[in-house]
């Protein structure tokens, strides 16, 4: 019996360029062709629509009622890997905002114990905070924030050895260029994030290899006429790429296009639903470190009003940027696929031959009709 299927009847984006009257040809985990279906494969002839490379999300803050925190175990990081799956994303970066070096400790572990296992859609872990900025502090608790030092480094150090990626955001106020070298050195992302420096502060942090920047706009300094801020660093250093919170709240649409159309490349704009634990649940409030979020119109806020992450799934975000926002589909598509994965390293968000085979199927409304993880339907 032939181990190779053939996914026919959809049009396929292969997280480049589309092909029109092709079949996607997998066998067993893995990505064989896109073209014509060969003899002895067992075809799936599929309802139209769309096949795009599953969707990844670098910040993810929890699901099913999960928030990634102090009792976070593997298991905890392999159910939110399976809730946001049903948004079609297959492969994501839990996250641990501010939190003590203890918490970090047991999140750390658990996302050994999470990649040992083979956890499908666990990338590794994505620690934001706790060296941030506190006059940039949005929803993170100002009494755990604080300036890394060489425990934090040798910790973080340590823990990217036994995750496939590691990505961490700080504010160049809280860390040095030496320090976001030495990370970078052991293969950490840099992200800059929650930070209130001046443009040549950020242009530091980017020079000594800060290579990312969390949720653009959001939490940073903004573009003046004399200091360009964090905003400009970022737009303007084409080593750097961003992750961009497409929801209509967070960011005002003609501030995207501005930062679409203004943005150096190689970097890209990429998306992110900051989503937490309401995300896959009919939650209405939930508890951070010891806050009440409250869940209305859309959004995710503390008692006092300041947003607390996004009630935000990817495929809320591609639908949004495509539909409401009016960019290309297919542009929209490498911003949840091509342009992360590029972006912290991965060789997923593309479906070429030897990819893992994880992969979407879209309606025209750019509604989830099936999600594939390693080639099994999910």
């Amino acid at each position: 019996m032939s181990d190779l299927t053939a996914y026919s009847g959809a049009r396929i984006f292969d997280g480049a360029t589309w092909h029109d009257d092709a079949t996607l040809v997998v066998e067993g985990d893995r990505v064989v062709a896109i073209g014509p279906a060969p003899d002895g494969a067992v075809k799936i002839p599929l309802p139209g629509g769309m096949i795009a490379p599953g969707f990844l999300d670098l910040q993810v803050n929890g699901g099913g009622g999960h928030l990634v925190g102090p009792n976070t175990g593997a298991d905890d990081l392999a159910m939110v890997c399976d809730v946001h799956a049903r948004f079609g994303v297959t492969g994501l970066l839990p996250t641990l905002i501010t939190d003590t070096a203890e918490v970090t400790d047991r999140v750390l572990a658990a996302g050994a114990a999470a990649t040992q296992r083979g956890a499908p859609g666990f990338l590794g872990l994505h620690l934001e905070g706790p060296h941030l900025s506190k006059a940039r502090k949005g929803a993170h608790d100002p009494q755990l924030i604080r300036a890394m030092d060489e425990t934090d480094l040798v910790r973080l150090e340590r823990g990217r050895a036994a995750l496939p990626h590691l990505k961490v955001t700080v504010a160049p106020e809280s860390v040095t260029p030496e320090q976001i070298a030495r990370l970078v050195k052991a293969g950490i992302v840099v992200s800059l994030g929650h930070t209130d420096c001046s443009f040549e502060t950020a242009a530091a942090a980017i020079r000594a290899g800060a290579s990312m920047a969390t949720h653009l706009f959001n939490a940073m300094s903004q573009m003046g006429n004399r200091d360009p801020g964090m905003v400009g660093a970022v737009l303007h250093h084409g080593t750097v790429s961003a992750g961009l919170i497409a929801d209509g709240i967070h960011v005002h649409p003609a501030s995207i296009g501005v930062a679409l159309r203004a943005k150096a490349g190689p970097g890209r704009i990429f998306l992110v639903s900051d989503s937490m634990s309401q995300a896959g649940t009919d939650l209405t409030s939930f508890e951070l470190n010891g806050r009440t979020i409250h869940r209305r119109d859309g959004a995710l806020r503390l008692d006092d009003g300041t947003l607390a992450g996004a009630d935000l799934t990817m495929d809320e975000a591609l639908r949004y940027t495509h539909f409401t926002y009016g960019l290309d589909l297919g542009e929209t598509l490498r911003m949840a696929t091509a342009y992360p994965a590029a972006a912290i390293g991965s060789a997923t968000g593309r479906l070429v031959p030897g990819a893992i085979a994880d992969f979407v199927l879209l309606s025209d409304a750019v509604e989830i009709a099936g999600v594939w993880r390693w080639g099994v339907r999910a």
